[in-house]
């Protein structure tokens, strides 16, 4: 990780309020997607990792049981918990949590793991190590957004800043999930830099929608 949480949640926190009015047609593409294939029941309950202002969460809440919102900025998540307010959702809890240690009840009951443009912020140890933790909540589908790359990475390009970022190849992400039990069923490309990969625990026997 390039920089230390506390100066990630302090970044994230500063810029709260105009978060959602500042992300990209391809960050809102990213958006859409995991909610499409996160595709919750009402028996259902999600951990969204690095719900931020609750983009992922807010959208899933009608559909799910419960879902669970662990960041690391409390400005965020403040700003997730007016939302979630203002649309009378009260199967919402936003707390503080990390990939690797998600402030999740080692008892909980969860059945998707759902995070968008967050996990790139880790190095790719740190990366494989936060989603060996998805995978040990039990979740039977892991649906990740993130800024990935799917050829040589142009530091030039909006999705990817050296200074703070530190994204890895699909490849990379793609192997992590099944070296802990997990089978990609669908990658999306929203952009050169940005995909939406989907994973099933091998054995779930769940069909994930859109996925062929």
């Amino acid at each position: 990780m390039k920089r230390s949480v506390e100066e990630h949640a302090e970044r994230f926190s500063a810029k709260a309020a105009a978060y959602d009015d500042s992300k990209s047609a391809e960050y809102h593409a990213c958006v859409n997607l995991v909610i499409e294939h996160a595709d919750p029941s009402a028996e259902d309950v999600v951990l969204d990792l690095g719900a931020g202002t609750g983009a992922i969460t807010l959208a899933l809440a009608p559909e799910a049981k419960r879902v669970i919102a662990r960041d690391i900025s409390e400005g965020m998540m403040a700003e997730g918990r007016r939302k979630a307010e203002e649309a009378g959702l009260s199967n919402v809890e936003f707390a503080y949590g990390e990939f690797r240690d998600p402030n999740v009840d080692a008892d909980a009951h969860i059945d998707i793991v759902t995070s968008n443009f967050a996990l790139h912020h880790l190095a790719d140890e740190e990366k494989r190590e936060a989603i060996r933790v998805m995978a040990e909540t039990g979740a039977r589908r892991i649906v990740l957004g993130d800024v990935a790359f799917f050829e040589s990475p142009d530091p030039s390009e909006p999705f990817y800043n050296p200074d703070v970022d530190d994204p890895a190849t699909v490849g990379t992400l793609v192997e992590a999930f099944t070296d802990v039990g997990f089978a990609v069923v669908a990658v999306e490309r929203v952009h050169d830099q940005v995909a939406v990969i989907v994973a099933e625990r091998i054995g779930s026997g769940d069909a994930v929608p859109g996925a062929e």
